[in-house]
């Protein structure tokens, strides 16, 4: 599973819910987790619509970085300490996971780690550089004996499914939750090639013009 994508509901991603079926399906996903920046709204239509697996979830924006929210179906407010952040998302049944927490420029958590975090996202598609990224998001999580996740934080349709999430479930969202939390899911996964990245950014160019 892609545990880390977006759609036309966040500001800055094109990705329609149709497209999302269609890469999810063309690169051999079983599902994947919409989660749109600070808006579940895309989740909850996609999750009633599709016959495929969907994790609805959101990526909340902290005082202090990004925070995947996974299973939730209500909005968590944005601008919040992470500490809080991660209190909402506890209280409505989601977990909590460090988005790109060592990619700087892309809002990963600043600073101390929050405790009370369920997993760390340690292979991010968009991260660069990837390869250093990877690396460090491994460490850190072993640091913490936090579950390792990954996902391609795909904003336009064809970066979906560059990083996955080998789980062991039943095709069940709160199995597949309970499995990441408990730690036995398997990160994968590449980097966005760069012909893609510049296919993407020349037609993000072109809408702006």
């Amino acid at each position: 599973m892609d545990l880390h994508v977006h759609t036309f509901y966040s500001y800055d991603a094109t990705t329609s819910l149709k497209e999302v079926v269609f890469y999810a399906k063309k690169r051999g996903l079983d599902g994947v987790a919409i989660t749109d920046h600070n808006n579940v709204e895309g989740a909850l239509k996609l999750a009633q619509k599709s016959n495929m697996l969907i994790i609805p979830g959101v990526e909340v924006t902290t005082q202090r970085g990004h925070v995947l929210a996974l299973n939730v179906t209500k909005p968590i407010p944005p601008r919040l300490s992470p500490s809080e952040t991660i209190q909402r998302i506890h209280e409505v049944g989601g977990i909590a996971v460090a988005a790109h927490p060592t990619t700087v420029y892309k809002g990963g958590l600043r600073r101390q780690i929050e405790p009370s975090l369920d997993a760390v996202e340690v292979i991010n598609s968009k991260a660069f550089p990837f390869f250093l990224s990877t690396y460090l998001g491994r460490r850190l999580a072993v640091r913490l004996n936090l579950p390792q996740t990954a996902g391609s934080d795909a904003h336009h349709a064809s970066e979906i499914g560059f990083a996955h999430t080998i789980i062991e479930a039943d095709p069940d969202v709160d199995e597949i939750i309970r499995t990441i939390k408990r730690g036995a899911a398997v990160p994968v996964g590449k980097p966005i090639p760069w012909k893609t990245r510049l296919q993407n950014a020349a037609s993000d160019l072109r809408r702006s013009l």
